[in-house]
């Protein structure tokens, strides 16, 4: 039998999967950490956690697989997803990291936003790269770090994505693959599938800071380095294959070959996303080449900056009780208790709306000063009705999405696959299916984007055919159907979400700038 590893590194934690030809899972690991948010709106990470990270779970895998009889040698491939890495890391002349990467959850460049709307024909911009201007996009970071910190843009050779820099530790080769590339915004030409010269000169930004190689995400980026062997216990030369950006690769994993599937990748934050070979930026969505038939398909997506994020933010500010009172039960997780308390209150949380807004927003909003609320509240509301708001807010904003992806799809299929964390709440499943109006499937195994990423190996590799690579690795389960007296709740709820937001806007814009 012949092995791939599929390693996705994530926001919070890096995964690792072994598996064989078939997709069966033989070894997983996983390794977490935070990234550092020293100020207000600001995200970033230095690159060695994630290689860390990287190291440790590979080479736990391939010890667990010996483990059980399977030999080095028969581990064929390796492929590395990643987290959007925003800025990329900019490394110099001889690959050393400047700075730390300043990630897709970073607003910072707000400035930079700015500039570019004042000096920049971006309209044209739109049109070139399918994307839009805001900090979210990786090139106004790369701006940020031009004005802010001249000392580091003086010796930047190359931007890498983070998927990009640990394939170039292992392997000692420097590619970007395409959905990355893309994802960075206004640098890449989108219809011709390259660098763009037109958009770098109207930036500012010298071409010769992308790395000139650009890849598909199945492509062989070269083989792994000696150095590595005793460490990662595989033999030197093991294809390493280039990933791309993980929900893409989630998607990718969920089985979304063809135009018009969609789906939803729930965790730190929410991607929605589809496939479609048109792009138009007017919908204010993000668009980029997709993880499977890059050069005719693109992976176009949106979605709120924190989802789970808020959540997490909900339980460690204001549940200790429920956290206290986990710890005495056997599954130990909070989230249990809350889905408890939150499944007795009524659709619409018995008149208390949620803007998940914590770090600004993403799409359709794309204003880096939002910020979150909880708007309806009365002494008769409790942390159950709270919690259960909180869920119904994230899924306002996958809706949010869904209607302005609805304008720029050819047509979307009548199901709505949701990955990540958020799958494992019963609840949470329910409320998506009710808000959207679609039935919700989930994948079977708890296995997302690391999948994707040893599936897009398998391709690599040669062990996979294409045509076997379209159906996936992963059984997809129907999680729940829209409930029609709940549904004509939420319509109603959806509207007063998405006025909410234009209402609060001058307020929230003032409260950012106060003193």
């Amino acid at each position: 039998m012949e092995y791939v590893i599929g390693v996705d590194i994530g926001t919070q934690s890096t995964k690792a999967l072994l598996v064989d030809r078939h997709g069966t899972i033989v070894a997983r690991r996983s390794a977490g950490y935070q990234p550092d948010t020293p100020r207000p709106l600001w995200a970033e990470q230095w690159p060695q956690v994630w290689f860390d990270a990287v190291r440790d779970c590979i080479a736990g895998c391939v010890s667990d697989a010996r483990a059980q009889g399977v030999p080095a040698d028969a581990i064929r491939a390796v492929c590395v997803s990643s987290l959007y890495g925003g800025s990329g890391i900019p490394v110099d002349i001889d690959m050393r990291p400047l700075h730390p990467c300043l990630i897709w959850m970073d607003r910072r460049a707000t400035a930079e936003v700015d500039w570019v709307n004042e000096h920049v024909n971006v309209e044209r911009l739109r049109v070139i790269t399918g994307n839009g201007v805001d900090s979210y996009y990786g090139f106004t970071k790369m701006l940020w770090l031009r004005d802010q910190r001249p000392d580091v843009w003086a010796n930047v050779r190359y931007f890498l994505p983070p998927n990009a820099y640990v394939i170039y530790l292992l392997t000692g080769e420097v590619a970007v693959d395409h959905s990355s590339a893309g994802n960075i915004g206004g640098v890449y030409d989108v219809a011709r599938r390259e660098w763009s010269d037109d958009a770098l000169d109207m930036l500012g930004i010298p071409a010769t800071m992308m790395p000139e190689r650009l890849v598909d995400s199945t492509d062989v980026v070269g083989g792994l380095l000696s150095q590595w062997t005793a460490q990662l216990g595989l033999p030197a030369g093991t294809p390493v294959v280039a990933g791309g950006v993980d929900a893409a690769v989630a998607t990718f994993a969920a089985g979304a070959t063809r135009t018009g599937q969609h789906v939803a990748m729930i965790g730190t934050s929410m991607c929605w996303g589809y496939v479609n070979r048109h792009v138009d930026a007017r919908h204010g969505l993000v668009s980029m080449p997709h993880v499977f038939d890059g050069q005719r398909d693109l992976y176009v997506f949106g979605g709120a900056i924190t989802a789970g994020a808020s959540v997490a933010w909900f339980r460690d500010q204001f549940c200790h009780a429920e956290i206290d009172a986990a710890r005495l039960l056997p599954h130990g997780d909070p989230h249990v208790l809350l889905e408890e308390a939150a499944e007795r209150v009524p659709a619409g949380a018995d008149g208390v709306l949620f803007l998940p807004y914590l770090m600004g927003e993403r799409s359709p909003v794309w204003d880096a000063k939002a910020s979150g609320a909880f708007v309806g509240l009365s002494l008769a509301h409790t942390r159950a009705h709270l919690y259960r708001a909180v869920l119904e807010g994230v899924a306002f904003a996958l809706r949010h999405n869904i209607e302005a992806g609805r304008r720029g799809a050819v047509a979307l299929d009548d199901r709505l696959i949701v990955v990540g964390g958020a799958a494992h709440s019963a609840l949470w499943m329910q409320i998506i299916a009710d808000v959207t109006g679609f039935p919700v499937w989930t994948i079977e195994q708890d296995v997302e984007a690391a999948m994707g990423a040893a599936l897009l190996a398998g391709v690599g590799a040669g062990l996979v055919s294409r045509d076997d690579a379209q159906g996936g690795w992963v059984t997809l389960v129907e999680r729940a159907r829209p409930d029609a007296d709940r549904a004509k709740t939420y319509d109603a709820r959806s509207a007063l979400y998405t006025a909410l937001y234009p209402a609060l806007k001058p307020i929230m814009h003032r409260l950012g700038t106060s003193s």
